[in-house]
C-alpha cells in the first residue's frame, strides 16, 4: 500500500502562529482534516484479530488510570477505563457542541452524525472543515470555514517524563481558544454533554475459561456492564471557583469495587453565563436539549438527581455562554476527570491505581481531581513544552521522526497499561503494558527488548519496576499443563501440552488481565516458552542496560536482579547439546519469531547469548560475583564458534540445522546490544557491516522496491523462500525501528533514516495511527494492533542523539 508522497508535508512546520493569531500551532504533528475518512486503510490480516477501523485519535488520561480517546472526527470512541480491557465505540452524547450568534445563528455538535439515529435533532459538524493535529500528549482541533469566530481546542493530560505523580492522573484538559476577527460582536456558547457510564467498566465474567483462538493464541471472554445504567444519577456542581457536573451511581460501596466511581467535568466560575442540565435522555433524538441550545446557547435548567431505572440511560450537560467584542480573544479551560480506583483481575485479585496514592481510595474524587487540573493545567502545558523542546529543536532529526517519536508514546496510556499503588516493596508501584490487544498479556520480554526504550529514557523507575517483576518471577514454578496453540488441531484430548512455568525459566510475560499480573506469569501458550532460546538473554541484556543507562549506580537494583541473571543463564545453557558453548534452537519456533522454525545454532539467538554473557560478566564483575569466571569460559568457547558456524562470507546464516539461505533482518540483534552497552563486539566489525549492508539491500530495497520496510527474511535474490510463510514476509514495525537504530549505530545514517521514514509513512498515512501494529504486509494488511514493540523508535533516538532528551 504505497503512501501519499505529499503527505509528509503534514509533519513539517515552523510552529508559528496561524494567520489569525488564534493558536500557537505545533510543528512536527500528525495532521488530518477533521472528519476526513480513508479510502483504502490497512485492514486486519486475520479475521479473529481486532480491527476497529482507522478512526483512532490521541488517548487522554494518565498511565494506568484508564484512558479515553477522541477521533479526528471529534467523536469520543475509545474507552480503556477497565485496566487491560478494550472497548471501542462512539457514545454520541459524550460531546462538545458550539453555538454562535452574529449575523446568523448556528450550532453544531463537534463530531460526526451517529449512524443509528441517536440524537437525530442535533446538527453535526461538517467533515473537512478544519484540522486535527497531534503530537502526544497534546492534540488540537482547529475549526475553520463554519463559524465566524476562530476556534481551537487543545487537548492534553499531564504526561511528564520523570514524573511519577501527575503522569498517573485520570484527567483530560480541553483548552478552548476563541477569537473574534470580525467588526461585530459575537455571542458563543460552549456545551459539554456526557452520558453517565459509571458501573459499565468491569468484567461480569472475571474468571472465564481460556480458549484457543484460530491463530493459536489464548483468549478469554470479557463482558463489561456496557449500557447497564440503573442507579446512575447526575448532579450539578457550582462553587465560587468552578462549576460543572458530576456523574455517580447508587449505591456506592465502601470500599468501592471495580467499576465503582464517578466522572466530573468543570470550568472556572466567572467566564460567562453558566447553564446546567443534570438529567436528559441520551438515547433519543436529543431534542429537549438541542432545541434550547441551538436557539440561544442556553440549556433547560434541570438539577434532578433521580437515579436511572432499569433499562434507562441518563446524561448531563453544561453550557457556558459569553460574548466576544471585535478583536477580542478568550480562553476557556474545561477539565474532565474520572475516579475509578479499583482494577480487579481474576475474581478477588484487586489492585488500587497509582493515582490513589495522592488522594483517598473511596472513588469519590473526580471533582477534586478536576479542580486540581484547573489549577495546574497551565503549568502542565508548559512542562510538556519544556520536555519536548529538545526533540523539536534537534538539528539532526527530521520532522517526521520527531512527530512519530512523540506519538508512539500513546501506547503507554492506551495499551491496557497498569500502574498500581505504591508499596514498601515497590515505592513507585508496579507498571505494565500489554503486548497488544490481540495478545493480551503484559510486558512480553522478547517484545520489550526493543519496545522498552521509551520507558527507559523517560520513566526509568517504571522500567526498573518491570524488570524487578521478571527477576522475582524467574525462580517460580507452575506445573499446570496447558495446550500449546501452535500444535493445536481442535481436539483437547490429543493436544500437545506443557507446564506453564518451569523454575528458573525466564517467563515470556507478566500475566494477563483476567488472572493476576506480575504474580501469575507466562500467560501465552502459543509455544512452550520454557523452551525459548532468547528470553534468558533478553532478560540479562535488559537488566544490564537499565542499570547502565540509569547512571550505573543503582547497586540495589543490580543485586536484586543478579540471582535471576544466574538462574536464567544456567537454564539456557542446558540447551547447549554438543557442549560448544552455544545453545541450540529446537526446531519448533522457540524465540520471538514464534511462527518461524530455527534449528541448531541460530544467528539471532546465538548472538543474543554472546551479548548476554558479556553483559553478565560486566555486571557480575562490578558486583564481585564468582560466576563471572564461568561466563568467561563459556564466552571464550562460544564466540569463535558462532562466527565459524554461521558466517558465509556475506552474512550470518539463519541457523546451522535448517539449510536455509534466508537473510534474517534481525540476525545481529546481539551485536546491536553489545555495541549499545559498550561491550566487546561479538562479531568482527567488517563482517557486521557487510551483513548489515546485505540485510538493507535484500530485505528492504528488494522487498517491493523499499515501499513498505524491511521484511523479516528473504533469499539473497529478494524472493521469499516460502511465498506462504507468515513471519518472514511481514514487516515488523518495531524490528524495523530497531534495525534503523543499528544502521545508524554502524554509520549508515542515510539508510537508517530512509528505512524508518518508510515505516512511519505506512503507519501514519494509512489509518494505523494510535494503533500501530506489530506487522504490516505488502498486501495492505496488518496484524496485532496497538503493539508494544514499535516504541523501538526510541532506540533510534537514543543512538542518534538521545543525550539531548530530558
Amino acid at each position: 500500500m504505497p503512501s501519499d508522497g505529499a503527505a509528509l508535508k503534514r509533519y513539517s512546520g515552523s510552529g508559528a502562529s496561524s494567520e489569525n493569531g488564534v493558536i500557537e500551532f505545533a510543528n512536527c504533528a500528525w495532521t488530518r482534516a477533521i472528519g476526513q475518512g480513508w479510502e483504502t486503510p490497512y485492514r486486519v490480516r486475520y479475521a479473529s484479530n481486532l480491527d476497529d477501523g482507522p478512526w483512532y485519535g490521541m488517548p487522554l488520561g494518565g498511565f494506568g488510570a484508564g484512558c479515553i480517546g477522541r477521533s479526528s472526527a471529534g467523536d469520543f470512541n475509545l474507552w480503556h477505563v477497565d485496566g487491560g480491557e478494550h472497548i471501542f465505540g462512539t457514545l454520541p452524547a459524550c460531546q462538545f457542541s458550539l453555538f454562535e450568534q452574529g449575523e446568523q445563528t448556528q450550532a453544531y455538535a463537534l463530531g460526526s452524525a451517529p449512524k443509528d439515529g441517536r440524537l437525530s435533532s442535533w446538527q453535526w459538524y461538517p467533515a473537512g472543515k478544519g484540522t486535527y493535529a497531534v503530537r502526544y500528549p497534546r492534540s488540537w482541533f482547529v475549526y475553520e470555514g463554519v463559524f465566524r469566530a476562530q476556534i481551537t481546542c487543545e487537548q492534553f493530560s499531564p504526561i511528564l517524563p520523570h514524573n511519577y505523580q501527575e503522569t498517573s492522573y485520570p484527567v483530560a484538559v480541553f483548552l478552548w481558544t476563541f477569537s473574534n476577527p470580525t467588526d461585530q460582536s459575537l455571542t458563543l456558547s460552549l456545551m459539554l454533554s456526557w452520558q453517565n457510564t459509571v458501573g459499565w467498566f468491569c468484567n461480569t465474567t472475571p474468571s472465564s475459561a481460556i480458549a484457543i483462538r484460530d491463530d493459536g493464541s489464548p483468549v478469554y471472554t470479557y463482558t463489561p456492564r456496557w449500557g447497564q445504567s440503573d442507579g446512575n444519577f447526575n448532579e450539578l456542581i457550582q462553587t465560587e471557583s468552578f462549576q460543572g457536573w458530576r456523574l455517580r451511581r447508587m449505591p456506592h460501596p465502601n470500599p468501592p469495587q471495580e467499576g465503582d466511581g464517578e466522572w466530573a467535568a468543570l470550568i472556572p466560575t466567572g467566564l460567562g453565563e453558566f447553564f446546567g442540565c443534570s438529567r436528559w435522555q441520551p438515547e433519543g433524538d436529543g431534542a429537549h436539549l438541542w432545541q434550547s441550545f441551538s436557539v440561544d446557547g442556553s440549556l433547560p435548567f434541570v438539577n434532578d438527581p433521580t437515579p436511572a431505572a432499569a433499562g434507562e440511560q441518563v446524561a448531563a450537560a453544561f453550557a457556558l455562554r459569553f460574548s466576544l467584542a471585535p478583536g477580542e480573544r478568550k480562553q476557556i479551560p474545561v477539565v474532565l476527570a474520572w475516579d475509578f480506583p479499583v482494577t480487579e483481575f481474576g475474581k478477588g485479585v484487586i489492585y488500587y491505581r497509582r493515582y490513589t496514592d495522592f488522594c483517598d481510595r473511596h472513588g469519590t474524587n473526580a471533582v477534586t481531581l478536576a479542580a486540581q487540573a484547573l489549577a495546574a493545567y497551565a503549568t502542565w502545558q508548559e512542562q510538556i513544552r519544556t520536555w519536548q523542546a529538545p526533540i523539536l529543536s534537534h538539528p539532526d532529526w527530521p520532522d517526521w521522526f520527531k512527530m512519530a517519536l512523540c506519538n508512539e508514546l500513546y501506547v503507554l496510556s492506551s495499551g491496557g497499561s497498569l500502574w498500581s499503588a505504591a508499596s514498601d516493596r515497590d515505592p513507585v508501584g508496579q507498571f505494565a503494558v500489554l503486548e497488544c490487544l490481540d495478545y493480551r498479556w503484559y510486558e512480553s520480554l522478547d517484545v520489550r527488548l526493543y519496545g522498552s526504550f521509551a520507558l527507559l529514557q523517560l520513566w526509568p523507575e517504571l522500567e526498573k519496576s518491570v524488570m524487578r517483576a521478571f527477576a522475582r518471577a524467574i525462580p517460580t514454578a507452575d506445573p499446570t499443563l496447558r495446550i500449546i496453540g501452535y500444535f493445536y488441531r481442535g481436539d483437547p484430548e490429543t493436544a500437545y501440552k506443557a507446564p506453564r512455568k518451569l523454575a528458573n525459566a525466564v517467563p515470556h510475560d507478566l500475566g494477563a488481565p483476567n488472572e493476576h499480573p506480575w504474580e501469575k506469569t507466562n500467560y501465552t501458550a502459543y509455544q512452550d516458552c520454557n523452551l525459548w532460546k532468547d528470553l534468558a538473554s533478553d532478560f540479562v541484556l535488559l537488566v544490564y542496560r537499565d542499570f547502565l543507562f540509569t547512571g550505573g549506580t543503582d547497586l540495589n537494583f543490580a543485586r536484586e536482579c543478579w540471582p535471576a541473571v544466574v538462574a536464567a543463564l544456567d537454564h539456557l545453557k542446558q540447551f547447549d547439546q554438543d557442549g560448544d558453548g552455544l545453545p541450540e534452537n529446537g526446531g519448533a519456533p522457540d524465540q520471538t519469531y514464534d511462527d518461524w522454525k530455527l534449528q541448531g545454532v541460530s544467528a539471532y539467538c546465538g548472538g543474543l547469548w554472546l551479548a548476554a554473557l558479556e553483559a553478565a560478566i560486566a555486571l557480575g564483575t562490578l558486583l564481585q560475583q564468582p560466576q563471572v569466571e564461568i561466563y568467561r569460559q563459556w564466552l571464550s568457547q562460544a564466540r569463535p564458534r558462532y562466527h565459524q558456524l554461521l558466517w558465509n562470507g556475506e552474512y550470518y546464516r539463519l541457523d546451522t540445522g535448517s539449510g536455509s539461505d534466508v537473510i534474517m533482518a534481525d540476525q545481529l540483534c546481539g551485536q546491536f546490544y553489545a555495541q549499545l552497552l559498550g561491550l566487546v563486539d561479538i562479531v568482527p566489525p567488517d563482517c557486521c557491516d557487510r551483513a548489515l549492508r546485505k540485510i538493507y539491500d535484500t530485505c528492504f530495497l528488494k522487498f517491493h522496491n523499499g515501499q513498505f520496510g524491511a521484511a523479516n527474511g528473504l533469499l539473497p535474490n529478494g524472493q521469499p523462500e516460502n511465498p506462504h510463510a507468515t513471519h518472514p514476509l511481514e514487516v515488523w514495525t518495531g524490528i524495523n525501528f530497531g534495525l534503523a537504530a543499528f544502521l545508524w549505530q554502524r554509520g549508515m545514517i542515510d539508510e537508517a533514516w530512509r528505512l524508518a521514514e518508510v515505516v512511519v509513512r505506512q503507519i501514519y498515512e494509512n489509518g494505523l495511527q494510535f494503533r500501530t501494529p506489530e506487522a504490516i504486509t505488502a498486501n495492505g494488511t496488518f496484524r496485532a494492533c496497538m503493539y508494544l514493540r514499535p516504541m523501538a523508535i526510541w532506540a533510534l533516538a537514543l543512538v542518534s542523539g538521545g543525550s539531548r532528551l530530558p
